[in-house]
């Protein structure tokens, strides 16, 4: 595997290590050659194996049991594990439409999850996604910097109407992007909001601003990895689909923050819905803050967001509820309370209205 990739999964790797197995670690970026030397040198029970064009193929070649971490693509002779790539990209569109963004685009590069995450992302707006492949990106190592913008980027990204969010289809792309932004004089989030995948901290927190991120369950995929493991050592015939697993919800910073909204109104409303999330409060409640009409603020949502004032209010208190559920242990009743619902049956009821899931099902798909 490569660093990266080996850093996300050792979680389910270590809770998952007994006295007799043993894991070694090969980096795939290595020429196939040393590759294959080295596999027939250790004659393991089993490989775990990222994709990787040519070099998977080679490996499965040695008739070693194998699983491929990062695929969807169906072997006769391996098992393959991948997150949800179109689930990822309907996610970040959510997210951006909870923005009220009217422009909206995509930058992906040459691989296959790119082109699932675009057209996940694509499958939640009727009007047209802009798009633009940066295909000769060449990342030697995933958490370095060193690209510089090709003049079809820089006149693709000046031309996109703005405000514009754009999806990234993995988190170095977003770095990238800010970048590009900060050399055209574009603000982000104000002009520019972007939302990168895979939520990996080296990268997201060292972002200038910080990148918003879709989260990606490594330690569920780790425990998938190893639960095929499991399956190719029972002598069962091999599955012949891939096992898929979930995303999380977008991790929200800077680059994407609700504070890019254009109208000034909108971003007090939420503001004060931010604020008060876990209290009592409704849009009354608002309005009597904010000394508005409520008639007012209905057409003012409506008209920016597509919504109702209460439905974005409940919107924003299942999101809240979705970050508890991926990073603690509190019972769903406690989240229900924290997140502004009065009692755990009604909580339920709207989340699995919104997410086609109960709390428990949506956190033991993810964790």
């Amino acid at each position: 595997m490569s660093e990266e990739f080996i850093r996300r999964i050792t979680p389910a790797l270590v809770k998952h290590m007994r006295d007799s197995q043993d894991f070694r670690i090969l980096n795939i970026d290595r020429p196939i050659s040393e590759l294959r030397f080295y596999v027939e040198l250790y004659r393991p029970k089993a490989l775990i194996c990222e994709w990787l064009p040519e070099v998977t193929d080679a490996l499965l070649a040695l008739g070693i049991p194998t699983v491929i971490a990062d695929t969807d693509r169906v072997y006769e002779s391996a098992i393959s594990v991948n997150v949800d790539d179109f689930a990822v990209g309907v996610t970040a569109a959510k997210s951006f439409q909870q923005l009220g963004h009217q422009h909206l685009a995509c930058i992906g590069n040459e691989l296959p999850y790119s082109d699932q995450r675009i057209d996940g992302f694509k499958s939640q707006f009727s009007s047209a996604v802009s798009v633009y492949l940066e295909l000769d990106v060449s990342i030697g190592n995933y958490s370095e910097y060193l690209l510089n913008p090709r003049p079809e980027l820089v006149n693709w990204l000046s031309a996109l109407p703005k405000p514009v969010g754009i999806f990234a289809v993995h988190d170095p792309l977003g770095r990238f992007l800010i970048g590009c932004c900060q050399s055209l004089d574009l603000l982000v989030p104000e002009q520019v909001a972007i939302i990168g995948a895979n939520d990996d901290e080296l990268v997201c927190s060292l972002s200038h601003p910080m990148l918003s991120s879709v989260t990606i369950p490594w330690e569920k995929l780790g425990d998938s990895v190893l639960d095929a493991l499991q399956e190719l050592s029972s002598g069962k015939p091999l599955p012949q689909r891939p096992y898929l697993v979930p995303p999380g919800p977008v991790v929200s910073r800077h680059s994407s923050h609700y504070r890019c909204i254009s109208d000034a109104l909108m971003r007090r409303c939420l503001d004060f819905y931010d604020a008060h999330l876990e209290e009592a409060i409704n849009v009354t409640a608002l309005c009597d803050e904010l000394k508005l009409s409520r008639r007012q603020v209905e057409r003012k949502f409506r008209a920016y967001f597509q919504c109702s004032p209460h439905h974005m209010l409940t919107r924003m208190r299942i999101e809240r509820a979705k970050k508890r559920l991926l990073e603690t242990q509190l019972p769903i009743a406690d989240i229900a309370v924290k997140s502004g619902f009065t009692d755990v049956a009604r909580f339920s009821a709207v989340f699995r209205r919104m997410e086609q899931q109960s709390p428990s099902q949506w956190r033991r798909a993810r964790t």
